[in-house]
């Protein structure tokens, strides 16, 4: 079909038709990042597994570019499901198994899994080829069959339509959109509900912005043209020039040593099943192959879940967020799976092939109703899988390790914030400073002064004085030692017995005292009737040197209240994670305090809840208003989500730029 009547199909389309235009382009995207992961699966890695030191650091390289592309088709997966929920329909979140059978894409857009090599390599470059590029296709990759799809005159029932390019399939949905626009108006065609897209504050990519009118939907389509599909011939950084590049250093190698194989050799289109159509599929028959793939299979499955479910939950409720730092967590526990399935016997059938994740999806992936349902749904799956990954140890395999690691923290982490019975779902009041109800099977000792109790539960220590009581938890404690030289005569250093007395001093002095210790392990209770610490005007984090973040602010960790002050790692040695344990001093530890600013313009709102979250091997997730200070008080940035790096390797610091990937940082 050529370009006059691909416009003129999708120019007057109505929404439906647009819709299932959207559907395909998910597909698409999703599909391409099936494909880039599992050719990065296959990689080899270092010179135990053959290759010189040379051809590992080309490999690691590779591998780390092709997972990078594949997280730009998830940004662009973002992208077209926020333009699908703009217009007022349900995003797609599934696509069908591999390989594809004629039909669902134009003839000539094959896509299947196979691993690294250099035709798949070409078949990379030509998928993402600029629409004036001649790259051929690569060997191996030719249609099955040609054939010509849709049709040129008006039809209701939506069909698809013929594109040469991704880049040429996106030029004709903004045509769609700007049709749309013309005939409904801008308010009637994006009337969707713009609570329920992706943004910033639940997930790290580029593609997540809201999209609201026709200006910003056709950004998006640009952004993923420019930065893959249709980009212009020797464009920087588009997905075509990153590919051209991996190709010329592997060239390069294999002329150096022409045994070079960079690539296991993973099944091409691999099954659980026995295939009704054998052709062009592997069927994995070993064992544990089977069990590798069916794990990482189920993993995946899930993710999708999450998403979906993140999709149907409008912001900001605490759900969205969660659901998808979960479905990161999972993609983080497949890739192992991945990694381990590449380097595994297919079976019997196919001697000389190994096995690999074959992305099977399920018969529908589409969103869980909101609600108590859904999140014991979400609960009892991360539980199986986590006992699905331990039943298969012991393992040398470091790969599967980790992912049950991860299982199990992400199955724990759901439990935590999803179960009913352990906290409530909906969004949390604000932090108070109030000590554990005292039980009478705490320990209890008398103070100097006479009417002052002590109690000790869970390792808090309260003491009840008579206006005031103070609450002290040794655990966030980083001898800041405000209070042994503020208030000496209440904080005893170096003495045996009670310590505490909060009697000693003049009541309001001593909020004081309490308001200064930067770890919040000092908090307090009136009972004098004034009023209890309140939540600081604005939420504060500073940067110190070579050290801590201290954050202040009506704070939420993990999903549990944490009071209103925290001083938190961001070394990555600490024994106490999330909180500072002084091991910056011992591992020496050198961070500037002083980072370049960067954003700084005022918010319109500067306090409310600072929600922060661990991410599994990764930074803390944070959410909410925030200004980012030096040590010495300068903004450094002014946001309402960021990461922020707690590996100690960043290059960026405060904020994340990955390397806790690349490092193997462990968050536990």
């Amino acid at each position: 079909m050529n370009a006059v009547n691909r416009t003129e199909v999708l120019r007057n389309a109505p929404r439906e038709l647009i819709v299932h235009a959207l559907y395909e382009a998910a597909e698409i995207e999703h599909n391409l990042m099936c494909t880039y992961l599992y050719a990065a699966f296959s990689l080899k890695t270092g010179t135990a597994e053959g290759l010189s030191e040379a051809e590992a650091a080309a490999t690691a390289r590779w591998r780390q570019e092709i997972l990078s592309v594949a997280i730009d088709e998830m940004s662009h997966l973002a992208a077209v499901w926020n333009i699908t929920a703009a217009l007022g329909a349900v995003p797609r979140f599934g696509r069908t198994n591999f390989p594809l059978d004629p039909g669902f894409l134009p003839a000539r857009i094959v896509v299947k899994l196979a691993p690294f090599s250099p035709d798949v390599l070409q078949h990379f470059i030509f998928l993402e080829r600029p629409a004036e590029s001649d790259e051929p296709e690569g060997e191996g990759f030719a249609p099955e069959r040609l054939f010509v799809r849709g049709s040129v005159g008006n039809r209701l029932t939506p069909m698809g339509i013929d594109y040469a390019t991704v880049g040429e399939f996106y030029a004709a949905l903004g045509d769609g959109l700007r049709g749309l626009v013309a005939r409904v108006g801008e308010e009637a065609a994006f009337c969707g509900d713009p609570a329920l897209q992706l943004t910033a504050a639940e997930v790290d990519l580029p593609g997540a912005k809201k999209v609201i009118c026709l200006k910003s939907a056709l950004a998006a389509f640009d952004a993923i043209v420019q930065q893959g599909e249709g980009s212009q011939v020797g464009s920087v950084g588009s997905h075509f020039s990153r590919f051209c590049a991996i190709r010329a250093e592997y060239q390069a190698l294999r002329a150096a040593n022409p045994a070079f194989e960079p690539g296991h050799p993973a099944a091409t289109n691999p099954v659980l099943r026995r295939p009704p159509r054998p052709e062009g599929r592997v069927w994995i028959e070993a064992e544990p192959s089977i069990a590798t793939v069916d794990l990482a299979n189920a993993g995946y499955g899930l993710m999708l879940r999450l998403l979906a479910y993140a999709y149907a939950v409008p912001a900001p409720h605490p759900d969205k967020a969660l659901v998808v730092d979960l479905a990161i967590g999972l993609m983080q526990a497949v890739t192992p799976l991945g990694e381990r399935a590449a380097r595994l016997p297919a079976g019997p059938g196919n001697l000389n092939c190994n096995a690999g994740m074959s992305f099977t999806i399920l018969r529908d992936s589409a969103a869980l109703a909101p609600g108590n349902g859904a999140r014991r749904f979400f609960i009892e799956r991360l539980g199986e899988l986590a006992s699905a990954a331990a039943a298969m140890g012991p393992d040398p395999d470091p790969r599967l390790e980790k992912s049950a690691r991860l299982l199990a923290a992400l199955a724990e982490r759901a439990r935590q914030r999803l179960d009913p019975s352990v906290q409530a779902a909906a969004p949390v009041a604000v932090p108070q400073a109030s000590p554990p109800p005292r039980v009478e099977t705490a320990a209890r000792t008398e103070g100097s002064a006479g009417n002052e109790i002590t109690t000790v539960e869970n390792g808090i220590e309260s003491v009840e004085g008579r206006d005031l009581t103070l609450r002290f938890e040794a655990r966030r404690c980083i001898h800041a030692r405000f209070c042994v030289t503020g208030a000496p005569a209440v904080f005893l250093a170096n003495v045996q017995g009670p310590w505490i007395h909060p009697d000693a001093m003049d009541t309001e002095r001593l909020a004081d005292i309490a308001h200064a210790c930067p770890s919040g392990a000092i908090q307090y209770r009136r009972r004098d009737g004034r009023p209890d610490e309140a939540a600081p005007p604005v939420n504060l984090a500073a940067v110190r040197e070579n050290g801590p973040y201290a954050v202040r602010g009506a704070l939420r960790l993990d999903g549990v209240d944490a009071g209103y002050r925290a001083t938190l790692c961001r070394c990555g040695a600490s024994k106490n994670k999330p909180y500072c344990d002084g091991s910056h001093h011992a591992i020496d530890f050198t961070a500037s305090g002083e980072p370049p600013s960067g954003v700084t313009d005022m918010l319109p709102v500067r306090d409310g809840i600072l929600a922060i979250d661990r991410q599994l091997d990764g930074p803390l997730s944070v959410r909410g208003n925030l200004e980012i200070t030096s040590g010495t008080g300068r903004v450094v940035a002014r946001l309402t989500s960021t990461r922020l790096c707690r590996c100690g390797g960043s290059a960026t610091k405060p904020f994340c730029d990955g390397t806790h990937a690349r490092i193997g940082f462990r968050s536990q």
